[in-house]
């Protein structure tokens, strides 16, 4: 009863639970920039990226009312909107306050969509050898919000993710080595693909059938679990492989896409992988679908890591870091889904409910996705 109800939750909040957001790919989040010019500094400078669809929702900037966010209705809350986010945001150097201030705000584009940016200045009482940040940023709001740190000091830097489990960092020095920056690069690869809804969807649409047959034009129970582990292998090695190569490659910025065109295919490779369970057309070669799917999934991840930032002190360390990161965060989903799936293969829930309505939830939801990407509209 426990496998069954974890699998039933597993496709019911990674589809209906998620339907309101086009934008799977990309949940809440915040880039936070700070910089000083060296340990003896006493001002550090900032750059706060923050969505406007989370600051409507926070302090309110559609005057009229009409959904539609023009630069005059941003410009009239500027005041509001650097209110809102430094009292939400404290810096202190050797324990002493850092007061901050605006400097200026403008607008940019994230994978996403549009984003306030704050910039402004900060001085401190004490050097800024070591700084601790308090980040609270729509945590009241959103539990499921996250905010991006990118810190440097001297041409080094280091990243950090708060969220409501971690609202306080300390960054200094120490943080600037080659090892803390994969352990930091290898922490945000993980965090992303189980953040990642689209990719999650489109590897629970690879895996699904792999503790079954398609024979007699019908899915039944496979006999053994050997030849489901190697079918599971085959898939996410193939995934592996090909998302890795254009991760690396959009990441070193030797390849780039539009976003708009990578996320819609994305999308689109959900509903085809989820369709393919209730149609079978390219049943025994899952593999190679997901290995060309894959391909396109690596410049998804490489979005995460264009707002990220990669350091130039440890550029290949930390890529390898993520990579190596989003593959053991991958491997921990195979590794709980399919002794799950193998165990319930022959029941009426597994074949039926999980398999047949999970599949069919998933297409309609990527269906979705696929639709306000593409287009550009907003169908919930």
């Amino acid at each position: 009863m426990m496998l069954a109800r974890f699998l039933m939750i597993v496709i019911s909040a990674l589809s209906w639970g998620l339907m309101p957001s086009a934008h799977a790919h990309k949940p809440s989040d915040s880039y936070l920039s700070l910089s000083t010019s060296d340990a003896k500094a006493h001002e550090v400078r900032g750059q706060w990226d923050i969505a406007l669809r989370d600051l409507e929702h926070a302090v309110g900037i559609d005057g009229n009312g009409d959904g539609e966010l023009t630069w005059s209705e941003i410009r009239d809350r500027h005041a509001d909107i650097a209110a809102y986010a430094l009292s939400r945001l404290s810096l202190k150097a050797g324990g002493s306050p850092c007061r901050a201030a605006p400097t200026a705000h403008l607008i940019d584009h994230h994978s996403d969509g549009a984003y306030a940016v704050l910039r402004f200045s900060a001085t401190c009482e004490q050097a800024v050898n070591a700084l601790d940040i308090e980040y609270r940023l729509l945590f009241d709001l959103d539990p499921q919000h996250r905010g991006l740190l990118k810190f440097a000091q001297g041409g080094q830097g280091t990243s950090a993710i708060f969220s409501p489990d971690q609202p306080s960092i300390r960054v200094d020095a120490a943080g600037f080595g080659p090892l803390a920056q994969f352990i930091d690069y290898f922490g945000h690869g993980v965090w992303h693909i189980w953040i990642g809804f689209d990719h999650i969807l489109f590897l629970i649409s690879l895996l699904l059938p792999a503790v079954l047959v398609f024979h007699q034009r019908q899915w039944q129970s496979a006999d053994r679990l050997r030849p489901a582990v190697t079918d599971v292998l085959k898939v996410v090695t193939a995934f592996t492989l090909a998302h890795s190569i254009t991760l690396s490659l959009a990441a070193l910025e030797l390849v780039s896409l539009p976003t708009r065109w990578v996320e819609s295919a994305i999308a689109a490779s959900v509903v085809i992988a989820a369709v393919n369970n209730l149609v079978p057309f390219f049943q025994g070669q899952r593999w190679i679908a997901a290995f060309v799917f894959g391909l396109v999934h690596g410049f998804g991840f490489a979005s995460v890591l264009g707002d990220l930032g990669l350091p130039q002190s440890a550029l290949l360390l930390s890529l390898v870091g993520f990579n190596l990161g989003v593959e053991i965060g991958q491997l921990a989903i195979v590794a709980a889904f399919l002794p799950l799936a193998y165990g319930l293969r022959k029941t009426w829930l597994y074949r039926r409910a999980i398999f047949v309505g999970g599949s069919a939830a998933i297409a309609l939801l990527a269906s979705v996705w696929l639709v306000e990407r593409a287009f550009e509209v907003n169908v919930g």
